[in-house]
Protein backbone atom coordinates (compact mmCIF):
# COMPACT_ATOMS: atom_id res chain seq x y z
CA UNK A 1 0.00 0.00 0.00
CA UNK A 2 1.11 3.08 -1.45
CA UNK A 3 1.86 5.30 2.53
CA UNK A 4 3.31 9.13 0.48
CA UNK A 5 1.21 11.45 -1.89
CA UNK A 6 4.15 12.90 -2.72
CA UNK A 7 7.88 12.09 -3.10
CA UNK A 8 11.17 12.61 -5.14
CA UNK A 9 11.63 10.61 -8.19
CA UNK A 10 15.08 10.55 -9.47
CA UNK A 11 14.19 10.54 -13.54
CA UNK A 12 16.38 7.65 -14.95
CA UNK A 13 17.55 9.96 -18.02
CA UNK A 14 17.61 13.10 -16.30
CA UNK A 15 21.25 13.42 -16.72
CA UNK A 16 22.74 14.76 -20.33
CA UNK A 17 26.44 14.36 -21.46
CA UNK A 18 28.23 16.75 -20.23
CA UNK A 19 32.03 17.58 -21.23
CA UNK A 20 34.23 19.95 -18.52
CA UNK A 21 36.68 21.92 -18.99
CA UNK A 22 38.54 22.70 -15.91
CA UNK A 23 40.26 19.96 -13.60
CA UNK A 24 40.36 20.03 -9.26
CA UNK A 25 41.61 17.13 -7.23
CA UNK A 26 38.83 16.27 -5.54
CA UNK A 27 39.32 12.29 -3.52
CA UNK A 28 36.27 10.65 -2.07
CA UNK A 29 36.22 8.53 0.55
CA UNK A 30 34.00 5.94 1.32
CA UNK A 31 34.58 5.16 5.29
CA UNK A 32 32.52 2.53 5.61
CA UNK A 33 33.97 0.75 2.94
CA UNK A 34 35.34 -3.01 3.19
CA UNK A 35 38.07 -3.70 0.75
CA UNK A 36 37.71 -7.68 -0.13
CA UNK A 37 40.86 -7.65 -1.77
CA UNK A 38 43.25 -5.74 -4.21
CA UNK A 39 40.37 -5.27 -7.09
CA UNK A 40 36.98 -5.57 -5.00
CA UNK A 41 35.10 -3.17 -2.42
CA UNK A 42 32.10 -3.55 -0.67
CA UNK A 43 29.97 -0.87 0.23
CA UNK A 44 27.28 -1.06 2.55
CA UNK A 45 24.45 1.40 1.41
CA UNK A 46 21.25 2.59 3.36
CA UNK A 47 17.72 2.98 1.68
CA UNK A 48 16.21 6.28 2.07
CA UNK A 49 12.96 5.41 1.08
CA UNK A 50 13.85 3.77 -2.65
CA UNK A 51 17.04 5.74 -2.81
CA UNK A 52 20.34 3.26 -2.44
CA UNK A 53 22.50 6.16 -0.73
CA UNK A 54 26.19 5.29 0.39
CA UNK A 55 28.03 7.71 2.77
CA UNK A 56 31.08 9.17 1.57
CA UNK A 57 33.69 12.24 2.44
CA UNK A 58 34.42 15.22 0.19
CA UNK A 59 36.77 17.60 0.34
CA UNK A 60 36.14 17.37 4.09
CA UNK A 61 32.61 17.49 3.89
CA UNK A 62 30.78 14.15 4.99
CA UNK A 63 27.43 13.37 3.79
CA UNK A 64 24.96 11.18 1.30
CA UNK A 65 25.31 9.61 -2.62
CA UNK A 66 22.63 7.85 -4.18
CA UNK A 67 23.67 5.45 -6.40
CA UNK A 68 22.31 6.53 -9.90
CA UNK A 69 22.87 3.68 -13.01
CA UNK A 70 20.84 5.94 -14.64
CA UNK A 71 22.93 9.35 -14.18
CA UNK A 72 25.92 9.79 -17.24
CA UNK A 73 28.31 11.75 -15.49
CA UNK A 74 28.62 12.13 -11.41
CA UNK A 75 26.74 15.31 -9.71
CA UNK A 76 27.80 17.04 -7.14
CA UNK A 77 25.40 19.28 -5.12
CA UNK A 78 25.39 22.64 -5.40
CA UNK A 79 24.48 23.62 -1.53
CA UNK A 80 27.68 22.12 -0.29
CA UNK A 81 29.92 23.17 -3.27
CA UNK A 82 29.05 26.40 -4.50
CA UNK A 83 32.85 27.89 -5.64
CA UNK A 84 32.21 28.21 -9.31
CA UNK A 85 33.62 29.92 -12.07
CA UNK A 86 31.38 31.62 -14.78
CA UNK A 87 32.61 29.42 -17.60
CA UNK A 88 31.63 26.33 -15.98
CA UNK A 89 28.14 26.98 -16.49
CA UNK A 90 26.10 24.82 -18.75
CA UNK A 91 24.83 26.40 -22.19
CA UNK A 92 20.78 26.47 -21.64
CA UNK A 93 20.63 25.15 -25.30
CA UNK A 94 21.45 21.50 -24.04
CA UNK A 95 19.32 18.93 -25.51
CA UNK A 96 17.26 16.64 -22.77
CA UNK A 97 15.61 16.59 -19.58
CA UNK A 98 18.70 18.72 -18.20
CA UNK A 99 16.74 21.92 -19.66
CA UNK A 100 14.43 22.11 -17.00
CA UNK A 101 17.29 22.44 -13.97
CA UNK A 102 18.10 25.72 -13.00
CA UNK A 103 21.47 27.29 -13.35
CA UNK A 104 23.76 23.51 -13.78
CA UNK A 105 27.49 23.58 -13.80
CA UNK A 106 30.25 21.23 -15.26
CA UNK A 107 33.58 20.43 -13.66
CA UNK A 108 35.98 17.45 -13.37
CA UNK A 109 36.55 15.37 -10.90
CA UNK A 110 40.54 14.80 -11.41
CA UNK A 111 40.98 11.56 -8.54
CA UNK A 112 38.29 9.52 -7.30
CA UNK A 113 39.52 7.54 -5.07
CA UNK A 114 37.25 4.54 -3.07
CA UNK A 115 39.61 3.03 -0.32
CA UNK A 116 42.70 1.61 -2.58
CA UNK A 117 40.66 1.99 -6.03
CA UNK A 118 41.04 4.97 -7.77
CA UNK A 119 39.50 6.83 -10.93
CA UNK A 120 41.35 9.82 -12.98
CA UNK A 121 39.49 12.66 -14.27
CA UNK A 122 35.59 11.77 -14.31
CA UNK A 123 33.17 14.38 -15.29
CA UNK A 124 30.73 15.97 -13.12
CA UNK A 125 27.88 18.20 -12.94
CA UNK A 126 27.07 20.68 -9.70
CA UNK A 127 22.97 21.36 -9.67
CA UNK A 128 20.51 22.67 -6.71
CA UNK A 129 19.40 19.62 -5.21
CA UNK A 130 18.42 21.22 -2.10
CA UNK A 131 14.77 20.30 -2.63
CA UNK A 132 15.61 16.81 -2.66
CA UNK A 133 17.56 17.04 0.61
CA UNK A 134 14.77 18.45 2.66
CA UNK A 135 12.23 15.31 1.24
CA UNK A 136 14.24 13.06 2.41
CA UNK A 137 15.86 14.75 5.33
CA UNK A 138 19.56 13.47 4.29
CA UNK A 139 22.69 15.59 3.70
CA UNK A 140 23.02 15.12 0.28
CA UNK A 141 26.87 15.46 -1.26
CA UNK A 142 25.50 14.25 -4.82
CA UNK A 143 24.98 11.61 -6.97
CA UNK A 144 27.04 8.82 -8.28
CA UNK A 145 26.21 7.52 -11.85
CA UNK A 146 27.35 5.68 -15.08
CA UNK A 147 30.92 7.33 -15.82
CA UNK A 148 31.81 5.83 -12.07
CA UNK A 149 30.26 2.46 -12.22
CA UNK A 150 31.51 1.73 -15.58
CA UNK A 151 34.91 0.18 -15.15
CA UNK A 152 33.07 -2.47 -12.45
CA UNK A 153 31.04 -5.24 -12.35
CA UNK A 154 28.60 -4.17 -10.09
CA UNK A 155 26.42 -5.97 -7.73
CA UNK A 156 23.61 -4.22 -6.51
CA UNK A 157 21.89 -6.53 -3.09
CA UNK A 158 19.18 -5.10 -1.34
CA UNK A 159 19.18 -8.29 0.73
CA UNK A 160 22.09 -7.47 2.29
CA UNK A 161 22.31 -4.01 1.34
CA UNK A 162 25.15 -3.67 0.15
CA UNK A 163 27.06 -2.70 -3.07
CA UNK A 164 30.35 -4.80 -4.59
CA UNK A 165 32.56 -3.06 -6.96
CA UNK A 166 34.63 -5.74 -8.60
CA UNK A 167 37.44 -4.24 -11.35
CA UNK A 168 37.28 -5.76 -14.97
CA UNK A 169 39.34 -5.31 -18.03
CA UNK A 170 38.38 -4.09 -21.09
CA UNK A 171 36.52 -7.49 -21.91
CA UNK A 172 34.68 -7.41 -18.81
CA UNK A 173 36.12 -10.31 -17.16
CA UNK A 174 36.89 -9.56 -13.52
CA UNK A 175 40.62 -9.04 -12.31
CA UNK A 176 39.70 -11.51 -9.32
CA UNK A 177 37.44 -14.65 -9.90
CA UNK A 178 37.02 -15.32 -5.94
CA UNK A 179 34.80 -12.20 -5.34
CA UNK A 180 30.83 -13.49 -4.42
CA UNK A 181 30.07 -16.30 -2.19
CA UNK A 182 26.80 -17.10 -3.42
CA UNK A 183 25.81 -19.22 -6.81
CA UNK A 184 25.28 -16.95 -9.93
CA UNK A 185 22.25 -18.40 -11.24
CA UNK A 186 21.16 -16.68 -14.18
CA UNK A 187 21.97 -13.91 -16.93
CA UNK A 188 20.25 -11.54 -19.37
CA UNK A 189 21.85 -9.70 -22.19
CA UNK A 190 21.35 -6.05 -22.47
CA UNK A 191 21.89 -3.19 -24.99
CA UNK A 192 24.19 0.17 -23.39
CA UNK A 193 22.67 2.76 -25.51
CA UNK A 194 24.98 6.02 -24.21
CA UNK A 195 24.28 4.99 -20.49
CA UNK A 196 21.45 3.35 -20.47
CA UNK A 197 20.72 -0.28 -19.38
CA UNK A 198 17.94 -1.72 -22.15
CA UNK A 199 16.38 -5.02 -22.09
CA UNK A 200 13.84 -6.84 -24.17
CA UNK A 201 10.80 -8.04 -22.36
CA UNK A 202 7.14 -8.73 -22.51
CA UNK A 203 4.09 -7.35 -20.38
CA UNK A 204 1.16 -9.75 -21.04
CA UNK A 205 2.80 -11.61 -23.78
CA UNK A 206 3.48 -7.27 -25.62
CA UNK A 207 6.72 -7.03 -26.77
CA UNK A 208 8.74 -4.10 -24.71
CA UNK A 209 11.99 -2.34 -24.56
CA UNK A 210 12.56 -1.24 -20.74
CA UNK A 211 15.21 0.78 -19.08
CA UNK A 212 16.74 -0.50 -15.57
CA UNK A 213 17.90 2.50 -13.18
CA UNK A 214 18.50 1.96 -9.66
CA UNK A 215 17.38 5.75 -8.46
CA UNK A 216 14.04 4.78 -10.04
CA UNK A 217 12.02 4.98 -6.73
CA UNK A 218 9.16 3.28 -8.39
CA UNK A 219 8.77 1.92 -11.82
CA UNK A 220 7.49 3.32 -14.62
CA UNK A 221 5.45 2.43 -17.67
CA UNK A 222 4.81 4.31 -20.92
CA UNK A 223 1.09 5.60 -21.66
CA UNK A 224 1.41 4.52 -24.93
CA UNK A 225 1.93 1.09 -24.49
CA UNK A 226 0.03 -1.31 -26.18
CA UNK A 227 -3.39 -1.51 -24.21
CA UNK A 228 -3.02 -5.35 -23.96
CA UNK A 229 -0.08 -5.03 -21.92
CA UNK A 230 -2.15 -2.12 -20.17
CA UNK A 231 -4.81 -4.81 -19.44
CA UNK A 232 -2.89 -6.09 -16.56
CA UNK A 233 -1.80 -2.97 -14.82
CA UNK A 234 -4.03 -1.75 -11.95
CA UNK A 235 -4.15 1.63 -10.88
CA UNK A 236 -4.81 2.24 -7.26
CA UNK A 237 -4.41 6.17 -6.76
CA UNK A 238 -2.49 9.50 -8.28
CA UNK A 239 0.62 10.81 -6.65
CA UNK A 240 2.11 14.06 -7.15
CA UNK A 241 5.63 13.56 -7.95
CA UNK A 242 8.60 16.15 -7.97
CA UNK A 243 11.42 15.10 -10.44
CA UNK A 244 15.35 16.57 -9.98
CA UNK A 245 13.86 20.13 -11.86
CA UNK A 246 11.60 19.91 -8.71
CA UNK A 247 8.76 20.29 -11.64
CA UNK A 248 5.54 18.62 -10.21
CA UNK A 249 3.62 16.19 -12.08
CA UNK A 250 0.31 14.37 -11.58
CA UNK A 251 0.66 10.53 -11.96
CA UNK A 252 -1.33 7.52 -11.60
CA UNK A 253 0.33 4.55 -9.62
CA UNK A 254 -0.75 1.30 -9.26
CA UNK A 255 0.93 -2.51 -9.64
CA UNK A 256 1.94 -4.05 -12.67
CA UNK A 257 1.68 -7.57 -13.64
CA UNK A 258 3.10 -10.12 -16.09
CA UNK A 259 6.66 -8.52 -16.55
CA UNK A 260 8.79 -11.01 -18.48
CA UNK A 261 12.41 -10.58 -19.62
CA UNK A 262 13.06 -14.44 -20.46
CA UNK A 263 11.49 -17.04 -20.03
CA UNK A 264 13.26 -17.40 -17.04
CA UNK A 265 13.64 -14.39 -15.27
CA UNK A 266 9.95 -12.74 -14.62
CA UNK A 267 8.34 -10.82 -12.01
CA UNK A 268 5.50 -10.57 -9.29
CA UNK A 269 3.39 -7.10 -9.42
CA UNK A 270 5.57 -4.52 -8.98
CA UNK A 271 4.71 -1.02 -8.06
CA UNK A 272 4.95 0.97 -11.18
CA UNK A 273 3.59 4.39 -12.02
CA UNK A 274 1.82 5.20 -15.61
CA UNK A 275 3.44 8.12 -17.21
CA UNK A 276 4.61 10.17 -20.72
CA UNK A 277 8.03 8.97 -21.54
CA UNK A 278 7.68 10.29 -24.82
CA UNK A 279 9.69 13.55 -24.02
CA UNK A 280 12.55 11.34 -22.78
CA UNK A 281 12.56 8.87 -25.59
CA UNK A 282 12.73 12.19 -27.90
CA UNK A 283 15.84 14.11 -26.18
CA UNK A 284 17.72 10.81 -26.28
CA UNK A 285 16.86 9.29 -29.17
CA UNK A 286 15.22 5.91 -27.27
CA UNK A 287 12.32 3.91 -28.00
CA UNK A 288 11.08 2.67 -24.57
CA UNK A 289 8.33 1.30 -22.89
CA UNK A 290 9.27 1.78 -19.17
CA UNK A 291 11.51 2.09 -16.55
CA UNK A 292 12.56 -0.85 -14.12
CA UNK A 293 13.87 0.78 -10.68
CA UNK A 294 13.63 -0.14 -7.19
CA UNK A 295 10.83 -2.76 -7.69
CA UNK A 296 13.07 -4.69 -10.23
CA UNK A 297 15.88 -5.20 -7.88
CA UNK A 298 13.76 -5.55 -4.52
CA UNK A 299 13.09 -9.35 -6.57
CA UNK A 300 16.71 -9.77 -8.16
CA UNK A 301 19.68 -9.20 -6.72
CA UNK A 302 21.33 -8.24 -9.51
CA UNK A 303 25.30 -7.89 -10.73
CA UNK A 304 25.35 -5.38 -13.86
CA UNK A 305 28.29 -6.01 -16.28
CA UNK A 306 28.72 -3.07 -18.44
CA UNK A 307 31.60 -4.12 -20.55
CA UNK A 308 29.97 -7.59 -21.30
CA UNK A 309 26.07 -5.75 -21.38
CA UNK A 310 25.05 -8.46 -19.60
CA UNK A 311 23.29 -8.64 -15.96
CA UNK A 312 23.68 -11.53 -13.38
CA UNK A 313 21.17 -12.74 -11.04
CA UNK A 314 21.64 -14.57 -7.40
CA UNK A 315 18.88 -15.99 -5.86
CA UNK A 316 17.46 -14.73 -2.56
CA UNK A 317 17.58 -16.90 0.16
CA UNK A 318 14.56 -19.28 1.15
CA UNK A 319 12.13 -18.05 3.18
CA UNK A 320 12.24 -20.62 6.41
CA UNK A 321 8.50 -19.08 6.90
Amino acid sequence: MLRQLKFILILAFSMNLIHADNTTTTPIFFPKAEVINNYTTRIPFKLVDHLIVVEAELLDKKGNFIIDTGSEVMVLNKVHFSKFYTHQRINRTTAGILQSIDNPYKRNIKKFALENLRLHNKKSMVIDLSHIEKSKKVRLLGIIGYDILKDYEVFVDLYLNQITLTKVDRFGNPLNNNVYLEKITDSLNFKLKRHTIIVNGTVNNQKVRLGIDTAAEFNQINKSINKKALKYYFPKRRLTLSGIGNKKIRVLAGKLHRVKLSETVYFGPMLTILTNLGKMNEAFGSQLDGILGYEFFAQKRTIINYQKEKLYFIDYPLSLE
